[in-house]
C-alpha cells in the first residue's frame, strides 16, 4: 500500500491540502469533529475538480458533435458493407482516423477523475489505518477518525468486521446499512445518467457502434460501481455520489439547451424555441442564434425536426437568417395594416366541384330529355302564313338530310350515313 501511495503522492498532497482548508472552514461552522464538516470538505472538493474539469467536459460535447456530423457517412459504410462485418469495423476506424473523432471520448471526464479518485481514496484509506497522508497531520487525523455521516465512520467500509467498526466509535449495521444506501444511489444516478443520454440525446435514425458502446456502458458502469462499492471507505462513496449528480444535473442542461441534432431532445427543444420565438418574433440569447444559424446553414441536409421548424417559422409570418436572427418575412410585412394587425391576402383556393353519383347523373339526363324544346322565332306567327315563305314541309322536302341531322339518335354519327355493303354469301 505504501508503494502505490507514493506512486500518487504528486496528487494526494494537493487533494488533502484542498480537504484541509475546506475543512477549517467548515469545523468553524458545524465544529471539527462532525460529520458535517470533513462531509462537506469531500463534497466540495468534487465541486472544484468539476468546475477545473469544466474545459474538458466542453471537448467532450464537441467530439460528440464532430461524431454526429459522421453518421451520414457510418450510414454508406454500413450500408455498402452490410454482409462483412470485419470490413465495416475497418471503415469505420479508417473514418475516424480521417476525421480526427475518438468514439471513446465519453470517458474522458471519468478518466481525468481518476487520479484524484485514488488519490482520495488513499487519504481516506489513511485515516481508517491511522496513517497521516499529505498535510494532514495527527490532529487532523483524530479528528477525522471520530467524524460520522448519518452514524457511520468516514473510514469505515461494507466489508470492515465489527471488531474494527466499535474502534471507531460505530456499529457494524449502521456501516452497512449506510454504505448500501449510498451505493444502491451511486449505481443508479450513474445508470439515469446513461439512459438519458442513450434516449434523449442521440440519433437514433443510424445505428452505429458508438451507440452499441454507449448502451453497454449504460449497464457496464453501475456493475461496476455497486461491486467495488463494497470496498470503498464512505468518504469515498461520498465523493462517488456527488460526482455522478453533478454529471447527471450537467448533462440535463446540455441535453435541454444544446441537443444532438436528429435526437427526441432536440425536437423538445426546436418546440419550444418555435413556440417562444412566434410569441416575441426574436430569439434571444448566443445559445439560440447559434442553434438556429446552425439550422440555416443546412439547407437541404436538415432532418425532420428542422424542417418542421423552419416550416413553422414561415406559416407564422417569420424567416430565419444566417446569422441566427429571426426577422418577419416580406410576405408578412406587405400582409399587415397601420395598426400591426395582419390582413389574410391572396385568392383563396379553387375548390373542386362536388362528384354526382351515377343515379344524380342519369336522373338529371331524364330531366334534361323531359323538358320540352321552346321555339328561337322572333314571331309567334307560324312560317307558313307569312307572305313569301314556304310550308316547313315542303323546306324539308327540298333539304333531304337535314332532318337526320337534327334528330340524330344517340349512338350514330350526325349527316348522311354511307349505306352497308352488302354482305357476300
Amino acid at each position: 500500500m505504501d508503494t502505490i501511495a507514493s506512486l500518487f503522492s504528486f496528487i494526494t498532497t494537493p487533494v488533502s491540502w484542498v480537504i484541509v482548508q475546506f475543512h477549517s472552514v467548515y469545523g468553524a461552522i458545524f465544529g471539527p469533529d462532525t460529520g458535517w464538516a470533513w462531509g462537506l470538505s469531500i463534497v466540495s472538493l468534487v465541486i472544484l475538480i468539476r468546475i477545473c474539469l469544466i474545459p474538458l467536459f466542453v471537448k467532450q460535447i464537441k467530439s460528440t458533435r464532430a461524431m454526429q456530423t459522421l453518421q451520414p457517412e457510418m450510414k454508406k459504410i454500413q450500408e455498402r458493407y452490410k454482409n462483412d462485418k470485419q470490413r465495416q469495423s475497418e471503415e469505420m476506424m479508417k473514418l475516424y482516423k480521417e476525421t480526427g473523432t475518438n468514439p471513446l471520448s465519453s470517458c474522458l471526464p471519468i478518466l481525468a477523475q481518476s487520479p484524484f479518485f485514488f488519490a482520495l481514496y488513499h487519504v481516506l484509506n489513511g485515516i481508517a489505518t491511522g496513517d497521516t497522508i499529505g498535510v494532514i497531520n495527527e490532529r487532523l487525523l483524530e479528528s477525522a477518525q471520530k467524524a460520522h455521516i448519518f452514524g457511520a465512520p468516514l473510514a469505515a467500509k461494507f466489508t470492515d468486521g465489527s471488531s474494527k467498526v466499535e474502534a471507531l466509535g460505530s456499529t457494524i449495521t449502521d456501516v452497512r446499512v449506510v454504505t448500501a444506501i449510498m451505493i444502491v444511489l451511486m449505481s443508479a444516478s450513474q445508470f439515469f445518467t446513461q439512459r438519458q443520454l442513450m434516449t434523449k440525446n442521440v440519433d437514433t435514425t443510424v445505428k452505429t457502434p458508438f451507440m452499441q458502446q454507449q448502451k453497454m456502458l449504460m449497464y457496464v458502469f453501475p456493475v461496476m460501481f455497486a461491486v467495488f462499492g463494497i470496498n470503498f471507505p464512505v468518504g469515498v462513496l461520498v465523493y462517488w455520489l456527488t460526482t455522478n449528480v453533478w454529471t447527471m444535473g450537467q448533462q440535463m442542461y446540455v441535453i435541454r439547451n444544446n441537443p444532438t441534432p436528429g435526437s427526441k431532445a432536440q425536437a423538445a427543444y426546436l418546440e419550444r424555441l418555435h413556440k417562444h420565438v412566434t410569441e416575441h418574433g426574436r430569439t434571444r440569447g448566443r445559445g439560440e442564434k447559434a442553434i438556429v444559424k446552425a439550422i440555416v446553414a443546412k439547407g437541404r441536409d436538415r432532418n425532420e425536426f428542422e424542417r418542421k421548424f423552419i416550416n413553422g417559422l414561415n406559416k407564422a409570418g417569420l424567416a430565419a437568417q444566417p446569422d441566427g436572427t429571426v426577422l418577419k418575412s416580406d410576405a408578412a410585412v406587405a400582409a399587415q395594416t397601420e395598426d400591426g394587425t395582419p390582413v389574410t391576402t391572396g385568392t383563396p383556393k379553387r375548390q373542386q366541384p362536388k362528384r354526382q353519383s351515377k343515379s344524380q347523373r342519369q336522373s338529371a339526363k331524364a330531366a334534361g330529355e323531359a323538358e320540352p324544346k321552346t321555339s328561337l322565332t322572333k314571331s309567334d306567327e307560324p312560317e307558313d302564313t307569312k307572305p313569301g315563305t314556304q310550308p316547313a314541309a315542303k323546306k324539308s322536302a327540298q333539304k333531304p338530310g337535314g332532318g337526320g341531322r337534327s334528330k340524330a339518335q344517340s349512338g350514330q354519327r350526325k349527316g348522311p350515313q354511307r349505306p352497308k355493303s352488302p354482305s357476300k354469301k
